[in-house]
């Protein structure tokens, strides 16, 4: 009988796993803002699970967002394109509101605010 798979290794995976997606996350960009919805604070939580499923929970700059409809789709279909992910869902959220000091340094100095 082979023993079980010790938990750090499980934890390693995973952790492998949120990097591959965040990559992939950092090549969505908002089509009216030119930063990647990562470095723009509109990801608020990326889960990956034992069997390599994925939810992400995000925001959008405001509830009239004109992709509103089609960046979760996007982002769903990269991130199941990822060799690791078997699954992947997109849930919006507007509970914390987006706005700017949500972004990243990076974001911030790309669009001028610091």
């Amino acid at each position: 009988m082979q023993s079980p798979i010790p938990q750090v290794e499980m934890e390693v995976d995973k952790k492998a796993v949120e990097n591959q997606v965040i990559d992939i996350l950092k090549t969505v960009y908002d089509p009216e803002i030119p930063v990647d919805v990562y470095e723009l604070g509109l990801i608020y939580d990326v889960k990956v699970d034992d069997e390599s499923n994925v939810d992400i929970m995000m925001t959008l700059t405001s509830p009239s967002c004109p992709v509103a409809e089609s960046l979760p789709v996007e982002i769903e279909d990269k991130i199941r394109a990822g060799k690791s992910v078997n699954k992947a869902k997109v849930t919006i959220t507007f509970e914390p509101p987006w706005d700017k000091s949500m972004m990243s340094e990076e974001a911030m100095l790309e669009l001028g605010f610091m």
